[in-house]
């Protein structure tokens, strides 16, 4: 028998601590049932009230994404980062060139 067949499943964590704030990975738990899960989370990560929000969720279901040609985008795009164009210059440039057109 495995670990996991013997104790149950692992389950992840996230709290959100109040309205707006991110969801971060508070730790995991060991639980037979996800009802279980629920109730263990909630005593470990919330029994103070220092919770406002959980996400429970079984590690088996959480998706992994670690190959280094998925993870980098396949073209340059730059051009979408704000350091990738610089406008200041070339409003300066088109003002000065208006005050000589026009002066």
């Amino acid at each position: 028998m495995t670990t996991e067949e013997v104790d149950g499943a692992v389950y992840e964590v996230f709290r959100q601590e109040k309205d707006g704030d991110p969801m971060r990975h508070a730790g995991n738990l060991v639980a037979p049932d996800p009802e279980l899960a629920l109730h263990y989370a909630r005593e470990f990560y919330s029994r103070r009230g220092e919770s406002h929000r959980l996400w429970v969720v079984p590690r088996a279901a959480i998706g992994v994404v670690d190959d280094p040609d998925l993870l980098r985008p396949p073209l340059d795009r730059s051009f979408k980062k704000p350091g990738g164009y610089v406008m200041r210059d070339k409003l300066e440039e088109a003002r000065r060139r208006a005050a000589e057109d026009h002066p």
